[in-house]
């Protein structure tokens, strides 16, 4: 499956972006997704995923209660919704795919897209 990361931006400390990730392909509902960041100088980091036919969803720790993830196999698109953000919260964000439920390393994702920058100012 191909990815494709959009809805990345500049936004002020508090506010809202929505990330779109749209997939290629007929194979997109046999996936669980996933979305990772990677700031400057530091390892790429576990942000959501989303199941493949439940749409159960799990967090990384730094944006539960804050972000939400949620897909529609009928458009091959999954989304992130960012709320109350912070500057921590700036980095290249990635869309990604895996065959595995509930893992949150980079290693059992497949598939990646390009990223998109997220920028949170104070």
């Amino acid at each position: 499956v191909q990815l494709q990361a959009s809805g990345g931006g500049l936004v002020q400390a508090g506010g809202s972006l929505r990330l779109s990730c749209a997939a290629s392909g007929r194979t997109f509902s046999t996936y669980n997704m996933g979305w990772f960041r990677q700031a400057p100088g530091k390892e790429r980091e576990f942000v959501a995923g989303v199941a493949r036919v439940t749409s159960s969803t799990y967090y990384g720790d730094s944006v539960k209660g804050r972000f939400t993830i949620s897909r529609d196999n009928a458009k091959n698109t999954v989304w992130l919704q960012m709320n109350s953000l912070k500057p921590e919260d700036t980095a290249v964000y990635y869309c990604a795919a895996s065959k595995r439920w509930g893992t949150m390393s980079v290693h059992d994702f497949d598939s990646w897209g390009q990223g998109t920058q997220v920028t949170v100012s104070s």
